[in-house]
């Protein structure tokens, strides 16, 4: 080959990734909405930078997850009784298999979470998914059911909307339900036995390790007081080894993710927590859920009761109830739900700026390439700049109804609306 094609193309192999990142759970690598990512495009509309659109069956809202060269998510048929798992061709959008795993007696649910919300999650060799009803199905990457566990018989007036991670073989999903008694009424026509779990703190909330080849339980972990929440946890890498960091209505909590034994609990008043934490440089940076919705950070360590010694820092200004929070070093992100963007020292809680980007949000902040992406209830990516400043970059529409979170693989944005998933990129 002419020694001037062999440096063309060794120019060319030079802006290529050795490999794509994999987003192979709720909020990608680390749970925390974090792509190392480089080239992710920060501008597209309905006829540009779609490289595909692909439309899916039913109801749903779980993210996708990435891996390797495949797009999974799920979805809920039959006003939410059929369970169906996904999986989509990354390159070409093609549906590869649709798998119905089992069925549901869809109970009831708050009218902006589904049957389907629970992101599935991946090591690479099963997919592990999670409906409604609290049942579990881990399938092949090819579709085939490996196994099922349907022993949570859960209930909450919300809905199901926290999602399962898979660590260590195990398969971990926590259950923080309420009370069903009958059809429950629409607040406040509400009995007291129907506010448990709900308004009234109960000791019925769980969290269950299972074991990821075969689906059998290997152990339950119990919160103690707490209420609803739909909050996925994730695991905290410390001096002192390896937490399951939860959170849950009233409580924020780590556990021993080999055994399920509590190690130690913070007091955060609130209920239906929606937002998943962020952790970084000895700090867990919460959202407390609705009733006095605070943003309450959380220093790592301790044992038992640490409320009194190892709340960091509390700010009300800007906390959101549904989209997760984002920690970009040193700084900490968060939308509200009225679409309002926040920017805090992650320190001390100091707010550095609150702009109003416009819309309304469910789904959470993600961060790739030196730019924070926010995704509208509408359909509408506002796409700034990290850092102390608000700065603008673009702002992106696909004209649909849209509160899963994005995910970020291969140099390309992946976004659920109420009817396609979309593909952005080059």
């Amino acid at each position: 080959m002419p020694l001037k094609k062999i440096c063309a193309l060794l120019l060319l192999l030079a802006g290529l990734p050795l490999h794509a990142e994999n987003w192979p759970r709720f909020r990608g690598p680390t749970g925390q909405g974090i792509s190392n990512e480089k080239g992710v495009p920060t501008s597209w509309g309905t006829d540009s930078n779609v490289v595909w659109k692909t439309a899916i069956q039913g109801d749903g809202w779980s993210s996708p997850v990435v891996w390797g060269s495949r797009v999974f998510l799920t979805s809920a048929t039959e006003k939410g009784k059929r369970c169906h798992v996904l999986a989509l061709e990354k390159n070409t959008g093609n549906i590869l298999w649709d798998k119905q795993v089992f069925e549901q007696e869809p109970a009831r649910k708050e009218d902006k979470n589904s049957y389907a919300t629970p992101t599935p999650c991946t090591d690479g060799e099963r997919l592990y998914a999670v409906f409604g009803d609290g049942s579990v199905v881990a399938l092949t990457m090819d579709g085939s059911i490996v196994w099922t566990n349907r022993e949570a018989k859960f209930y909450s007036r919300h809905g199901l909307g926290a999602s399962p991670i898979v660590y260590d073989g195990l398969v971990i999903m926590p259950y923080d339900g309420s009370n069903k008694v009958g059809e429950a009424g629409k607040y406040p026509q509400v009995t007291s036995e129907e506010r448990l779990g709900w308004q009234i703190p109960w000791d019925k909330s769980f969290i269950v390790g299972l074991d990821a080849k075969t689906g059998t339980r290997v152990w339950t972990a119990k919160r103690g007081m707490s209420r609803i929440a739909h909050v996925t946890p994730n695991i905290l890498q410390a001096d002192g080894g390896a937490q399951l960091i939860s959170c849950a209505g009233d409580a924020v909590q780590g556990f021993n993710p080999k055994t399920g034994e509590r190690i130690w609990t913070v007091y955060s008043q609130g209920e239906g927590v929606t937002p998943s934490f962020a952790m970084g440089d000895g700090l867990i940076f919460t959202s407390s859920g609705f009733e006095k919705t605070t943003l309450r950070t959380v220093k790592v360590g301790g044992k038992g009761d640490v409320t009194q010694s190892h709340v960091a820092w509390e700010q009300r200004k800007g906390a959101p109830t549904q989209s997760s929070l984002l920690y970009v070093k040193p700084y900490l992100y968060s939308v509200t739900d009225g679409g309002i963007a926040n920017c805090y020292k992650a320190e001390t809680g100091d707010v550095v700026y609150q702009e109003r980007i416009g819309g309304t949000f469910c789904a959470s902040p993600v961060y790739a390439d030196g730019n924070i992406y926010f995704l509208s209830e509408q359909g509408d990516t506002t796409v700034v700049k990290a850092g102390p400043e608000f700065k603008g970059i673009s702002k992106n529409s696909i004209g649909e109804r849209c509160q899963a979170s994005m995910a970020i693989s291969d140099r390309a944005i992946y976004i659920r609306s109420d009817k396609h998933l979309f593909r952005m990129g080059k």
